[in-house]
């Protein structure tokens, strides 16, 4: 691999389609010697390239001098250098995450604000075949789909990886043979870490039945990749044919999924999406053959039966229940309101028939108005009729779902219901011979309000 390590890292760019003609690249370069034999590389081709280099202020004055190496590097070469530095551990105490999630999510974003303030067209990573592998075992051993079999892809989104190709071993021989300065991380070495307990622990011993293990688990997870797709491609075409989807929520045919009940790995890649694992896939089952009213709470999403489909939707935990309108303009500022206006009535004016505009006469409602979660008790005038109806016997008529009733907002003046958002207005409030001003209210679907406000 020493002499042939340029070849095999242009003929891997090229196979995978990472790099067009004219493309300029952002590298993301640690100072390790992964990293550094990428930079090297990209150095030696002429690629337009520049290099970003974060400080995590995890390693004191070693990571300064991480800092210093790379930015020296890029300066010998000529080449463009951005670096910043993060404040890792407060930042993953701040967001509850470990710090190796923190400063992944703090470098990638920052790298992506480089990436679009610069037009660099993607960003180069140096992960080797080594850390592919590595990932598989680390998802195996924690349990995985085929999705976790197949590995780190070439290119994912703006992130291309051209180093995939190669061994560790591979890349510590091409740096000996051109003695690329490059630092070494101590922590590589801590084996409390599970990545490196894998690295120095486990891939020895495999290495003792098969010397190729690498090279054979990069295969594994090659062909783990192919059948990937295909799958991929039968739950994207089976899901177009017995769902539907809606502005706000996801139904599934219930009659259809039945017939997947016997074949639970179809189910699982089905509503995986939503947040449905392994250990909730039985109560999914009993929730497709149970009563109406039947739901799961996953971590993302609400799944409930209505009658004959299954409704998916955003989860989303809404403490407030009760806004306080103070004039129109306020009214849009509402997630479930589209639009507000004035609007003259005249002999030739028609009342729009959609429901999911509002036409009410200006005069008869007064601000500040309230938009409110329906309670039981509440009861209005529907359209068209003089007779008031509880809100609870409305929604039984019009068949609401159980979805739909939890989610529902009611627009409110000085006590009395004006508006079923997206539904249908109180009589008392409608446009008559004697109206000379009207407010035109437009809302989304049928006031199903996933984002709260804020």
């Amino acid at each position: 691999m020493e002499h042939n390590m340029i070849d095999e890292f242009k003929r891997f760019i090229s196979e995978n389609n990472l790099i067009k003609p004219g493309d300029k690249i952002l590298l993301a370069v640690s100072g390790g010697i992964d990293s550094m034999v990428m930079a090297y590389l990209f150095h030696q081709q002429d690629y337009k390239i520049g290099i970003a280099h974060c400080n995590f202020s995890l390693r004191a004055s070693e990571s300064d001098k991480d800092e210093d190496m790379v930015r020296q590097f890029a300066s010998d070469h000529h080449i463009p250098f951005y670096t910043t530095r993060f404040e890792t551990k407060s930042f993953a105490k701040k967001n509850r995450l470990s710090v190796q999630m923190a400063a992944r999510d703090l470098r990638y974003n920052w790298f992506e604000e480089i990436r679009m303030k610069n037009g660099y067209d993607s960003i180069a990573v140096a992960h080797n075949l080594n850390d592919n592998i590595e990932t598989l075992l680390i998802n195996l051993i924690r349990g995985t789909g085929l999705t976790g079999m197949t590995g780190m892809k070439p290119l994912s989104n703006k992130i291309i990886r051209p180093l995939l190709f190669a061994t560790r071993q591979d890349i510590l021989t091409y740096r000996n043979h051109h003695k690329i300065i490059f630092r070494e991380d101590k922590s590589n070495a801590d084996t409390k870490y599970s990545r490196n307990k894998i690295r120095h622990l486990v891939i020895p011993v495999l290495k003792e039945i098969n010397p190729s293990i690498e090279l054979t688990l990069n295969e594994t997870a090659e062909r783990f990749s192919g059948l990937n797709e295909i799958v991929s491609e039968y739950i994207v075409r089976l899901k177009e044919s017995i769902s539907e989807e809606k502005e706000q929520f996801i139904t599934f045919n219930i009659s259809q999924l039945r017939t997947f009940l016997h074949k639970k790995a179809v189910l699982f890649e089905l509503f995986r999406p939503y947040g449905i694992t392994k250990a909730l896939l039985i109560d999914l089952m009993k929730v497709i053959e149970g009563k109406t009213g039947g739901q799961i709470i996953t971590d993302t999403h609400r799944i409930i039966k209505n009658r004959k489909e299954i409704i998916v939707s955003y989860d989303e935990i809404r403490n407030e229940t009760r806004y306080i309108i103070k004039n129109e303009e306020l009214l849009c500022t509402f997630p479930g309101i589209l639009s507000v206006r004035n609007v003259r009535i005249t002999e030739t004016f028609e009342i729009p028939s959609d429901s999911h505009i509002a036409c009410i006469d200006s005069q008869k409602v007064t601000f500040p108005m309230i938009i409110r979660k329906w309670k039981a008790g509440d009861h209005f005038f529907p359209l068209g009729m003089k007779q008031k109806k509880k809100l609870s016997d409305y929604f039984i008529d019009k068949k609401y779902s159980r979805f739909d009733k939890e989610n529902i907002f009611i627009l409110e003046s000085d006590g009395k219901i004006v508006w079923i958002i997206g539904d249908r207005i109180d009589d008392r409030f409608k446009i008559t011979k004697s109206t000379k001003k009207g407010l035109l209210i437009k809302s989304k679907r049928k006031a199903l309000i996933i984002k709260p406000v804020k």
